[in-house]
C-alpha cells in the first residue's frame, strides 16, 4: 500500500471513529431527553386531567368527563387513557395504535423506549371518586428521536465527504515531491538521470529531496566511470592508437568468436610497404597522418562495412575479416580494396599497384583460427615473391550444394517442419543449476545430417531467416518440448526479424497462445540490436509483455559503447566469445580480455541484468572466471544433446 493510501486510511479510520462517537452521544442524549420529556409531559398531563375531571366526577356528569378526556387524548400523545369510577366501578378506555408517519418499521420496532404510566386516584376530601390511569405514547418520541438523528448524519455525513476530500486533495499536495522522489529513485535504478529535483515546502522532506539529488549525481558519476572504463579499456587493448583501427588482439577474438559460429566468408592480410617508404621520406609523423587518413577510407568506402572487420596488426600490415560472403563477393570486395590503395598510392606520390601485396584465405568448414591466419599468410608470401597485388590460397573443397539448391532444401524443410533439435545448458556458476537451454537445429538431407554450420549463412542470405525462427517456435509447441524438464528454452531469432513487423505480429499472437509464455527466452545478438535499436525495443516489449524473457548474444563483440543496454533494458546478455578469457598473469592476452569482461560485468550488474559468460571450454576455465561473479556460463564443458522425448 501506497504512503498516501496509508495516511489517508489512517486519517479516514480517525475521523470515521470521531463522526460515529458523535452519532453515538447525540442518540443517547436525544433518546435519554426524549424519555424525560415524555415522563414530564406524563406528570403534568395526568395532574391537569385530574383537577379538570374532579368537578365532573363530583356531580356524576358522565359526559362531561368523557369529552373533557376526549379533548385530550385525541392528541395523539397518549397510547390509552383509562378511567375508573369508584362509586359503581364503571370503567372508561380510550387506546390508540402506535401509527408513526415518516418513521421506518424496523426503527419503530427497535423498542429503544420502555413503557411509561401513571395512575391517580381522584378523590373530594375523603371521598375517593374515580382512578385515572394514563399510558404515554412513544410514537412521539420515536419521531423526534429519528427526526434528530437524520438531519444529524446528513450534516455528519456531508461534513464528512467534505473533509475527506480536502484531506486527500491537501495529501497529494503534501506527498507529491514524495511520488517525484520515487520516479527519480525508480529511474536512477535504471540508469536514468534527470536535472535536480526542485525542494518542497515541507521540511522533512526536504532532507530526503536533498539526499536523493546528492545519490543521483554520485551515481550518475559511477555509471559514467564505469562505462568510460569500458570504452577506455577497449581503445586501450583492442584498438591501434594511431588508426584507431582495431588491433591484433581485438581481430583474434573475432576470428574466434566468427569461426565458433555458422558462417562463411574470407580473411584477407594486405602488407602495405608504402607506408615504410612514406616513413623513411617523410617521417613517422608523415607516415602516422597518412595511416589515420587511410584507416578512414578502408572503414567508410569499402562495401559490405557492417560485416566486414578492419584491423591494423603491425606497422604496415592490415587485416580484413569479411563475414557472410560467397566467393564473388570478397572478389568484388578485393578489387574495391585494391582500387582504394591505389589512389592512396599515387596521393602519396608512388607508382600503382606496386609497395603492397594481399593474401586472400577463404574460409572452409571445421577450420581453426591458426590455420586461416596460416592460409592468408601464405597467400600474402606467395603475392610478395611474385610480385603480385593479390594471390588467393585455393583449398580444394567439395560444396555440398549450390546456392539455389540450398534455397529449394530449405524452403522444403522450413515447410514440412523437418529440423532436428539439440540444446544446450546454461548453467548458474555458483551452483551448476540449469538456468534455460539453448535450442539448436540441423537438418537430414538425403539420410546425412547437415550441421547448422552448413546451412545457416545461406538461411540469412537467402532472407529465410523469420521463416526459420517461425518453424522452429511452432515445433517447441508441436513437438511439446515445453513439458520435457521445468527449465525454459531459449531461441536465438535471427537478425532480420527485429526489422520483420510482420514477424513481431506473428510473435505476439504465437505467445498469446502459449500457456506458459516465461518458459521461453528469446535472444538475437548485438550487431542487430545496435543497428535497429528502436524495432529491438519493440520486439523486447512484446516478449516482455507477455511474461517471456529477452536477451542480448554476443554482447561486448562491437567496439562501440554498450549505452544501449540502458534503452534496451534485456533480462540477460551472453558476452562474446570473443571475450573467453583465463585469469593468467603470464598471459597479456587473457588478462586484457578479463580486465574487460569485469568492467562489462560491473555495467551489467548495474542495471540488474543477468550476465552469461561464453566459451567456456573445461572445469578449469570455470574455476578462472569465478572471480567474475557472474550468473551463469555456456561453453564446450556442457555441450549440446539431443532432446529426449519422453
Amino acid at each position: 500500500m501506497t504512503l498516501f493510501n496509508q495516511i489517508n486510511s489512517l486519517l479516514f479510520t480517525m475521523f470515521l471513529l470521531i463522526m460515529s462517537s458523535l452519532v453515538y452521544f447525540q442518540f443517547t442524549e436525544t433518546k435519554a431527553f426524549m424519555v424525560e420529556q415524555m415522563e414530564s409531559d406524563l406528570n403534568n398531563t395526568v395532574t391537569s386531567l385530574s383537577l379538570g375531571l374532579k368537578p365532573h366526577l363530583e356531580i356524576g356528569d358522565e359526559v362531561a368527563a368523557n369529552t373533557l378526556v376526549n379533548v385530550i387524548f385525541e392528541g395523539g400523545f397518549y397510547k390509552k387513557v383509562q378511567l375508573t369510577w369508584l362509586a359503581n366501578q364503571q370503567q372508561e378506555v380510550w387506546e390508540n395504535d402506535i401509527a408513526i408517519e415518516s418513521v421506518p418499521s424496523w426503527f419503530s420496532n427497535l423498542a429503544l423506549f420502555d413503557t411509561q404510566s401513571k395512575e391517580v386516584t381522584i378523590t373530594s376530601g375523603w371521598l375517593q371518586l374515580a382512578t385515572l390511569k394514563v399510558e404515554a405514547n412513544p410514537a412521539i418520541g420515536y419521531r423526534e428521536l429519528w427526526r434528530i438523528m437524520n438531519d444529524t448524519l446528513m450534516v455528519l455525513s456531508a461534513l464528512f465527504l467534505l473533509s475527506v476530500m480536502a484531506l486527500r486533495f491537501r495529501l497529494k499536495i503534501i506527498l507529491k515531491p514524495l511520488d517525484e522522489v520515487a520516479k527519480h529513485a525508480r529511474d536512477i535504478s535504471q540508469r536514468k538521470f534527470h536535472s535536480k529535483m526542485p525542494m518542497p515546502s515541507t521540511t522533512e522532506l526536504k532532507e530526503v529531496v536533498v539526499a536523493i539529488n546528492s545519490m543521483s549525481g554520485q551515481l550518475k558519476h559511477v555509471f559514467n566511470a564505469l562505462d568510460d572504463e569500458v570504452d577506455n579499456l577497449k581503445k586501450h587493448t583492442l584498438c591501434d592508437q594511431v588508426s584507431q583501427l582495431p588491433n591484433r588482439l581485438y581481430l583474434t577474438g573475432q576470428l574466434n568468436s566468427w569461426l565458433s559460429e555458422p558462417d562463411f566468408g574470407a580473411l584477407l592480410l594486405a602488407d602495405m610497404s608504402w607506408l615504410d617508404e612514406i616513413h623513411s621520406k617523410y617521417g613517422y609523423q608523415m607516415r602516422d597522418k597518412t595511416i589515420k587518413a587511410f584507416a578512414i577510407k578502408l572503414s567508410t568506402k569499402l562495401p559490405q562495412s557492417d560485416e566486414t572487420l578492419v584491423a591494423r596488426i603491425s606497422n604496415t600490415e592490415f587485416a580484413f575479416m569479411i563475414r557472410n560472403a560467397e566467393k564473388e563477393q570478397i572478389s568484388h570486395y578485393l578489387q574495391s580494396l585494391i582500387r582504394l590503395i591505389n589512389e592512396e598510392i599515387i596521393n602519396a606520390g608512388f607508382e600503382p599497384n606496386k609497395h603492397f601485396a594481399i593474401g586472400v584465405a577463404q574460409r572452409s568448414e571445421n577450420i581453426s583460427r591458426e590455420e586461416l591466419l596460416s592460409q592468408a599468410d601464405s597467400a600474402l608470401q606467395k603475392a610478395l615473391n611474385e610480385q603480385k597485388t593479390n594471390h588467393w590460397f585455393y583449398l580444394e573443397t567439395e560444396k555440398a550444394f549450390s546456392r539455389e539448391t540450398w534455397r529449394t532444401q530449405l524452403v522444403k524443410a522450413i515447410e514440412h517442419s523437418d529440423f532436428l533439435f539439440k540444446w544446450q545448458p546454461i548453467q548458474q556458476c555458483n551452483d551448476n543449476k540449469v538456468i534455460h537451454r539453448e535450442i539448436y537445429c540441423s537438418l537430414e538431407v538425403d539420410g546425412k545430417i547437415m550441421p547448422a554450420g552448413q546451412f545457416m549463412p545461406y538461411i540469412e542470405q537467402l532472407s529465410l531467416g523469420s521463416k526459420l525462427d517461425r518453424c522452429i517456435l511452432d515445433a517447441i509447441i508441436t513437438d511439446n518440448l515445453l513439458s520435457i524438464n521445468n527449465t525454459p528454452i531459449a531461441v536465438n531469432l535471427s537478425r532480420k526479424c527485429i526489422m520483420n513487423a510482420d514477424f513481431h505480429i506473428w510473435l505476439s499472437s504465437y505467445l498469446d497462445k502459449v500457456t506458459h509464455p516465461e518458459k521461453i527466452h528469446f535472444e538475437t545478438s548485438e550487431t542487430a540490436i545496435t543497428q535497429n535499436l528502436a524495432s529491438a525495443i519493440q520486439l523486447r516489449d512484446i516478449i516482455e509483455t507477455a511474461g517471456a524473457k529477452f536477451g542480448v548474444d554476443n554482447c561486448g563483440r562491437q567496439m562501440g559503447s554498450l549505452t544501449y543496454l540502458q534503452e534496451l533494458k534485456p533480462d540477460y546478455i551472453k558476452l562474446d566469445m570473443s571475450l573467453s578469457c583465463y585469469d593468467s598473469e603470464t598471459d597479456k592476452e587473457n588478462l586484457q580480455n578479463f580486465e574487460l569482461c569485469q568492467a562489462l560485468v560491473n555495467i551489467a550488474k548495474g542495471l540488474s541484468i543477468q550476465v552469461i559468460i561464453t566459451g567456456i571450454e573445461d572445469e578449469k576455465h570455470l574455476q578462472t572466471i569465478k572471480p567474475l561473479r557472474a550468473d551463469g556460463y555456456q561453453g564446450y564443458i556442457m555441450p549440446p544433446v539431443d532432446i529426449v522425448k519422453e
